[in-house]
């Protein structure tokens, strides 16, 4: 009989960990996720399992960090990683570098491919996006009405501005009837202006939970809306194409809640920061009025007035003399006119001639005047006029010789 020497336990557990390390080094395996335990340091140990069979699995700090979903016993998973034998306990497991819900590969192409297409559409723009109104009186909440999100959505507001009027807007928010239902509410929001702005959104949830809020046609009823869209879908780490369509993107509804309402002492306190700043801006004015003012007394203002009156009244003073000495010119000028031609017609006049001894002979008959000895005849009547009263006198001889 041949003697076989034994293996020690380590050394046959160092053997299978040498031919399962290295047959597997890269394995993705599907499984629901059991018995799962965060760490305190941020490590994840869970088992996977199927209908049969079951295996260890930890994922590391540096790798759960970046999970999309938050695991939880009972979800179904794609886990992909390398195959490690624990040599202590002589047992193997799978060290995860990622994972995904089963299913999620395809979804999130699917939701790849269809953000492609909308963004292509301009529908996530940022130049289309409106600004929320920062003080808004009416705001509408569509989300479910017996979830977490839309208690959370109500005590933030009415803790922080009462006065605010909420408008809840119920609709299923996970499931095949929750895309219609939320596009429904939507548009009643939009026909009737029922709010300043409008919260749309959930609390957390799977990739598949979430899925309705990136439903083509509530994206492009989000992107269509003409009151301000805030989206609050799920927690930080979640997303959805209505977060993009959006005109503002909140990371929890809790969040969406404490950006629409502004605390009402910090109204109060910059209505009276801005009354006060009102008040002191008036205050100054009227000061400075004030010490303009008390430049101007009644002895002041007249001396102004007179500084300013003087001039004026020295051109007036100028020009009163120019034109009295440009009539009294024009007037002397004409006087001395007037007399020449006074001088004229008093050498014309025939009073005058009359005067020096002269006198006027006119035919007694014809009344004619007579100019020379041959205007006349012997026997005729004549009438002398000299410079007082008249002659008659009777032709008796004419004489034409030249005197």
């Amino acid at each position: 009989m041949t003697h076989v020497k034994p293996l020690k336990i380590a050394e046959i557990t160092s053997l299978i960990k040498e031919i399962l390390e290295g047959s597997f080094p890269s394995v993705t395996l599907e499984g629901e996720i059991s018995n799962c335990r965060p760490s305190s340091t941020g490590h994840l140990y869970f088992t996977l399992k199927d209908e049969s069979s079951a295996i260890s699995a930890v994922m590391f700090k540096g790798k759960s960090r970046y999970l999309a979903f938050t695991p939880k016993d009972g979800t179904l998973v794609h886990a992909t990683g390398s195959i490690s034998v624990y040599e202590a306990r002589g047992t193997y497991q799978i060290i995860v570098d990622s994972m995904e819900i089963a299913g999620s590969g395809d979804i999130l192409r699917l939701l790849e491919e269809r953000k492609q297409r909308l963004a292509a559409e301009g529908l996530f723009d940022a130049d289309r996006k409106r600004p929320i109104p920062e003080f808004p009186e009416r705001i509408a909440v569509i989300t479910s009405p017996t979830g977490a999100a839309v208690r959370d959505i109500l005590q933030i507001i009415r803790r922080r501005n009462p006065s605010i009027s909420v408008t809840i807007l119920p609709a299923p928010v996970q499931g095949a009837e929750a895309p219609p239902a939320l596009v429904r509410q939507i548009e009643t929001a939009n026909d009737y202006r029922m709010a300043d702005v409008i919260i749309i959104g959930r609390g957390g949830g799977s990739l598949e939970d979430l899925l309705p809020f990136s439903d083509e046609a509530l994206v492009r009823a989000v992107a269509a809306s003409k009151i301000p869209v805030i989206s609050a879908v799920g927690h930080e780490i979640d997303w959805s194409l209505c977060d993009l369509a959006a005109d503002l993107r909140a990371p929890t509804p809790s969040a969406a809640a404490e950006l629409v309402s502004p605390l009402a002492s910090d109204i109060a306190s910059r209505v009276a920061g801005a009354a006060e700043s009102i008040a002191l801006a008036l205050t100054d004015r009227v000061e400075r009025v004030r010490l303009m003012l008390a430049q101007f007394s009644a002895e002041s203002l007249e001396l102004r007035f007179r500084r300013i009156e003087q001039p004026i009244l020295l051109r007036f003073d100028d020009a009163k003399e120019a034109l009295l000495a440009s009539l009294s010119d024009r007037i002397r000028e004409r006087r001395h006119r007037i007399e020449l031609l006074a001088e004229k017609l008093e050498g014309a006049n025939p009073r005058a001639i009359l005067k020096r001894g002269y006198s006027m002979v006119r035919d007694a008959k014809t009344g004619k005047i007579i100019r020379s000895g041959r205007d006349t005849a012997p026997g005729l009547e004549l009438v002398i006029m000299p410079e007082k009263g008249s002659i008659r006198a009777r032709v008796e001889e004419i004489c034409n010789e030249e005197i």
